[in-house]
């Protein structure tokens, strides 16, 4: 199998790992997809194409990662909800420096128990990864979203 094809596929493993664990809510995995200092921001589309740095959500790091989880699994308050993650396969952008560049377009529904699915969040992973010793780590991933709205709160990651 030639390389490009094989570095497709373990990206396309990573992408589907990283929505099972989120999928399954198993939230104190999450940061285990990053690298220790990695970057993990929610941004509007519109900012992003403006160039403008607001976003919903932007963690520095996989402390901040767990201080996230943290949260999520033992203080806010929510209506729960479960997710399912749709990712298409990866667009494999190039790979400098030992980091690979990649992008993938999601679709996330949300369903509450006893209610219909809904579409909740929609856009594009735009990652940097790294190959470690344990496989592919997550230097950033930028959640790029195409809606103007968030249905209610974002207390899940994307």
């Amino acid at each position: 199998m030639n390389e490009r094809l094989l570095l497709q596929l373990e990206v396309d493993q990573l992408n589907a790992a990283y929505a099972a664990a989120l999928d399954e809510r198993r939230f104190d995995a999450w940061p285990e997809f990053f690298l220790p200092e990695g970057h993990y921001k929610v941004q509007a589309r519109e900012n992003f194409d403006r160039g403008l740095p607001l976003a919903l959500i932007a963690l520095e790091s996989q402390g901040m990662m767990k201080d996230r989880v943290y949260g999520i699994t033992q203080t806010i308050y929510h209506g729960p909800y479960y997710t399912r993650h749709v990712v298409s396969p990866a667009q494999v952008l190039g790979e400098e420096n030992g980091r690979i560049r990649a992008q993938a377009h999601y679709a996330v529904f949300r369903t509450r128990p006893g209610d219909a699915s809904e579409v909740y969040n929609v856009g594009r992973y735009i990652d940097e990864i790294e190959r470690t010793p344990a496989g592919l780590k997550l230097a950033s991933r930028l959640c790029v979203y195409d809606s103007e709205m968030v249905l209610n709160s974002l207390i899940y990651p994307i």
